[in-house]
């Protein structure tokens, strides 16, 4: 027996054709009878040729069939989050129906910067591997040094859930909105003393903090940015006060500001470092413990930018003997299905899921196949659930009033 490697030479001579015909019966293209492939492909089989040299391929056509997805977290962790699998459960088989295949790349955000590890830091794999357009899944921006690397390369950026950034396509999640229309419907149910569990914030920072010291680091942040980027900031983020954008475009901060829009200023913040449940417990017990706030007064209710981190609250809610949503009203964000929340159902607004990841690979292929810049709005809508309820009857009168009137006096402005 012959040891020795058959080519698509070695095909197109046993099957009596040339070597163009027998390239044209692996591509499936071109001009070529449907019985004369039969018969490379039985040729193939039979000298145990199973195809074209991919590289060669690529070289040949320029294309390498790789889209890179920048994920805005560690991929072991990103993995237990049922929102980005959902996504790229659609992303890549949408991909795949066209012949893309995706590489998952984790993204250095600041959330992730050490001493050692510079704002500017990106990924090796973003300035060396090959790939025919990218991703940035969370945050992408203007100023992200991974779109920068990208930009500089050539390669087409898809941006989802970031800041839209001209000549480049851009999904759109409608969440700020969505988390306005929940909040007025706490509000609406009598809360005034609502307390949020955010997703990161992009600047390193993690556990409790308060509105004001809020205002006081996004301002840092973005006369970082303005000193940086002097030339291209919009005047109007240039003003000491919430009036711009954040410099790294994270949608929660979006969520934040959805708070904000329903007039309502959180009572107090847990910033998690990852949507996880683990997370949501440890929020809701520094959210719910009384000595974190001057009046000693809880929240009546707590918003989280995640249901794993709803949940998480939710469970540690419960091991604390509050009712829910007797004692306390708890909202989520995502829509995703927890069977193991024991039949609970939360309130939520609800992502357009895997239909997010469609959308996202419908502008890939569109830039690809088209050399089309596409833009779309997915919104996001309110899921009412069993987790929230009126405003707990034992807060008294005096307490409603104050409550109103520090709402009132004391909302701020991103």
């Amino acid at each position: 027996m012959s040891t020795t490697k058959p080519t698509l030479s070695t095909v197109a001579r046993h099957a009596g054709v040339s070597i163009s015909t027998a390239s044209l019966a692996f591509s499936n293209s071109g001009p070529i009878a449907e019985a004369t492939r039969t018969k490379v492909l039985h040729a193939a089989r039979e000298l145990g040729y199973t195809g074209p040299s991919a590289l060669g391929r690529q070289l040949r056509s320029g294309k390498t069939g790789i889209v890179g997805v920048v994920i805005g977290d560690a991929i072991r962790r990103g993995f237990r989050d049922p929102v980005l699998v959902s996504a790229l459960d659609g992303l890549v088989r949408r991909l795949g129906e066209h012949g893309l295949g995706v590489l998952l790349i984790p993204a250095d955000h600041p959330t992730n910067t050490t001493a050692q590890q510079p704002h500017d830091h990106v990924h090796p794999l973003i300035r060396s591997t090959a790939m025919d357009a990218a991703i940035l899944l969370w945050g992408g921006h203007a100023h992200d040094p991974t779109y920068h690397a990208l930009a500089e390369r050539h390669i087409p950026i898809i941006i989802s859930e970031g800041q839209h950034v001209d000549g480049s396509s851009y999904i759109e999640l409608g969440d700020r909105a969505a988390i306005t229309a929940l909040t007025q419907h706490l509000v609406d149910l009598g809360h005034t003393r609502i307390a949020c569990v955010s997703l990161s914030l992009g600047d390193g920072h993690h556990g409790l903090t308060h509105i004001h010291e809020l205002t006081e680091r996004y301002n840092q942040a973005l006369t970082h940015a303005n000193n940086n980027n002097s030339n291209t900031t919009p005047a109007h983020a240039r003003t000491p006060h919430l009036a711009g954008r954040p410099p790294y475009a994270l949608p929660s901060w979006g969520r934040l500001h959805g708070m904000l829009d329903a007039g309502v200023t959180p009572t107090l913040i847990w910033e998690a470092q990852a949507s996880l449940v683990e997370e949501g417990h440890r929020a809701g017990a520094a959210l719910l413990d009384p000595t974190n706030y001057p009046d000693g007064q809880r929240p009546t209710a707590i918003m989280a930018h995640s249901d794993l981190l709803a949940a998480g609250v939710l469970q540690q809610a419960r091991d604390m003997g509050f009712r829910v949503p007797e004692d306390l009203s708890i909202t989520g964000f995502d829509g995703v299905h927890l069977p193991w929340l024991a039949g609970e159902q939360l309130t939520t607004a609800r992502q357009p899921l895997p239909g997010k990841g469609e959308a996202i690979a419908q502008a890939v292929l569109d830039v690809l196949d088209n050399n089309t810049v596409t833009s779309q709005h997915l919104p996001v809508p309110p899921v009412l659930g069993d987790t929230s309820g009126p405003v707990p009857t034992t807060l008294t009168e005096h307490n409603k009033r104050d409550h109103n009137n520090s709402t009132k006096n004391d909302t701020a402005t991103l």
